[in-house]
């Protein structure tokens, strides 16, 4: 029995509803675990994808110009001291509350193609972390990092873009690596800094 031959457009239509499921599928299966489902669950999430913030809402002012890293929106916000530039970034943010310092500091160190060394706690929970990891794709801090005042926290590049907008990181607000590149051109050292 001949069945009824195939138009191109059902042909079509049918490849294109298919491939609706794909990015999702290839997403499951090629993203880690870096939160838990209800964490991602109870993040907050809006058309705009970021809150709107005022620098004045943050900061006295502007001298050296101003970071505000908003770990609810998974967003790094910065304003120049002669108020012409100002950036929005999507972020990682550190895993847990635990991990989070919340506050006023300020950039210490500029560091380009930082060499990453575990800290201490970092060791003692994962001995099979590296001693060092040196310039490169697989280097945490990506291709630049700014210390801040706080001892071990730093804002930085990272070494797989899947950590973007989740919670993935010991403490650091990390941002994909070509954002990081621009924002450190910028960044002087003594940039005022908020984590909210």
């Amino acid at each position: 029995m001949a069945g009824k031959p195939i138009s191109r457009r059902a042909l079509l239509g049918a490849v294109a509803l298919g491939g609706l499921g794909a990015p999702a599928i290839l997403r499951a299966q090629t993203l880690p675990d870096y939160e838990a489902e209800s964490s991602v669950r109870t993040a907050r999430r809006n058309v705009m994808g970021f809150r709107n913030h005022d620098w004045r809402n943050h900061f006295d002012n502007l001298n050296k110009g101003a970071i505000l890293c908003d770990t609810d929106s998974r967003a790094l916000y910065y304003w120049s001291q002669d108020e012409r530039t100002e950036l929005v970034y999507p972020t990682s943010v550190p895993m847990s509350d635990d991990f989070t310092r919340r506050g006023y500091t300020h950039v210490t160190l500029k560091r380009f193609e930082p060499t990453w060394i575990p800290t201490p706690g970092m060791r003692e929970r994962d001995p099979s972390l590296p001693e060092i990891v040196h310039p490169g794709p697989d280097n945490p801090l990506g291709t630049r990092a700014m210390n801040l005042s706080w001892q071990y926290y730093r804002i930085h590049g990272i070494d797989n873009p899947a950590k973007i907008g989740r919670r993935a990181s010991n403490g650091c607000i990390g941002l994909m690596n070509p954002h990081v590149e621009y924002l450190y051109e910028l960044v002087e050292i003594g940039t005022q800094v908020r984590i909210i």
